[in-house]
């Protein structure tokens, strides 16, 4: 197995198998492209700026000398490969090129819990989707009937919406507790008012790389190409304000007002080993977002809450990124089939993802039932939505043979409306 001279633990998520890519605020107050590895982040813009990078795909590119992955993303495929396989052989424990230059080394690594992480990518758009079937059932049972929880063109096509991509943050920041309209039990006419069922969806979220032209699109076949990685994302929502607006378009304010990623984007390539057949689909889908062989991604995930009363995070959830209907390449390439242009840095969540047992739905929606079935916390309080004070915090990996390929988490904690 493919050993690093930095050490790594077992089940830490930052292995040299996997070498995400981010951006962290340097001691000079830039922002400087980063990847990780143990308990450290790895500069990229020192071992560019050294010349580290000088394969036939990024040789005079300065890939890394932005403060976004924006550029780097829009060589392609040929890049990613070239700078993740470089990456490996510099960390390699055999290779004495970096191992053994103590100067650079101190420019390089930097403690990564002392590094305040930023938008690894500038986001243009974003769109979610609404993938997970066991998901869409539970709402589906929950606010209609359980034998058509199913709406006629979910497992026809990627369900999804238009997002906003500017309310997107980084792991760690505070969230205000959103206001808005809201109709009462029982009232005519709505109230404007605080979010009082304010909910976290635990998803991923795939960035793309070099995108299309506007007119063409992306097949399924080559969608991949176009997907650099991907990320832990929470899509905050405001269940109340969402059930008052969202027909006949869908949501709006209940969630244009915050959605958080993580730091760390974790590539396709890294990824690759943990490759698992997708659920069988049913019926055949249409002829453009057909698969020979589909496959999805072995990702392990958890949701976790903490109240102000609370020393530790508290698990609530545990599921698995495999269960989702949809496949990245489907969503993409339905994205684009009407000739819709996607761009380097975009994001697209996956929608919330549950499972089939109570303990591994994805919501608090799911989780407590639409408020029936609170949850009991260690602190003794129970919740049923989230409340000021509270922190939710999401985390994934994938489980290999002595080794991670992990996420990090995506944290965010709730503050009082303002």
């Amino acid at each position: 197995m493919l050993r690093s001279f930095i050490p790594v633990e077992p089940d830490s998520h930052f292995s040299i198998q996997n070498l995400p890519y981010g951006a962290y605020r340097s001691e000079s107050g830039d922002i400087h492209l980063c990847s990780a590895i143990g308990d450290h982040i790895i500069d990229l813009f020192v071992l560019d700026e050294e010349g580290f990078f000088d394969g036939p795909n990024l040789r005079d590119q300065f890939a890394f000398q932005d403060s976004t992955l924006n550029f780097f993303l829009s060589l392609g495929k040929p890049a990613w490969t070239e700078a993740r396989q470089r990456l490996q052989l510099l960390l390699s424990e055999d290779n004495p090129e970096l191992r053994d230059d103590e100067l650079l080394r101190e420019q390089v690594f930097k403690k990564r819990d002392e590094a305040e992480m930023m938008l690894p990518v500038q986001i243009g758009d974003y769109t979610d989707f609404y993938s997970s079937e066991n998901h869409a059932q539970n709402v589906g049972s929950m606010f209609r009937d359980p034998e058509n929880a199913l709406k006629p063109n979910w497992k026809h096509l990627p369900v999804g919406y238009h997002g906003r991509a500017s309310s997107i943050v980084v792991s760690g920041t505070d969230i205000h507790r959103p206001k808005g309209q809201v109709l009462p039990n029982g009232a005519d006419n709505p109230v404007f008012q605080a979010s009082e069922r304010l909910d976290f969806e635990l998803e991923m979220g795939f960035i793309t790389g070099p995108g299309n032209k506007l007119g063409e699109r992306i097949s399924v076949d080559e969608a991949e190409s176009h997907i650099f990685g991907l990320v832990l994302l929470n899509d905050w929502s405001a269940r109340d304000i969402q059930k008052w607006e969202y027909q006949p378009l869908g949501p709006f304010l209940a969630k244009n007002w915050a959605t958080t990623i993580s730091p760390w984007i974790v590539s396709l390539e890294a990824l690759e080993p943990f490759r698992t057949p997708a659920p069988e689909q049913s019926p055949k889908p249409l002829e453009y977002l057909s698969q020979l062989n589909p496959t999805t991604f072995d990702i392990q995930l958890e949701a976790y809450i903490q109240s102000s009363k609370m020393e530790h995070p508290f698990k609530i959830s545990e599921t698995n990124y495999k269960d989702l209907y949809w496949t990245i390449s489907q969503q993409l390439a339905h994205h684009t089939v009407n000739g819709c242009n996607v761009q380097p840095g975009d994001l697209y969540g996956s929608g919330t993802i549950s499972g089939k047992e109570e303990d591994s739905y994805g919501s608090l929606l799911e989780l407590a039932w639409n408020g029936t079935k609170p949850i009991e916390l260690p602190s003794g309080e129970k919740r049923t939505f989230l409340e000021d004070g509270d922190k939710i915090s999401l985390t994934g990996f994938a489980q290999g043979d002595g080794y991670r390929v992990g996420f990090g988490e995506v944290k965010g904690r709730i503050l009082p409306a303002v």
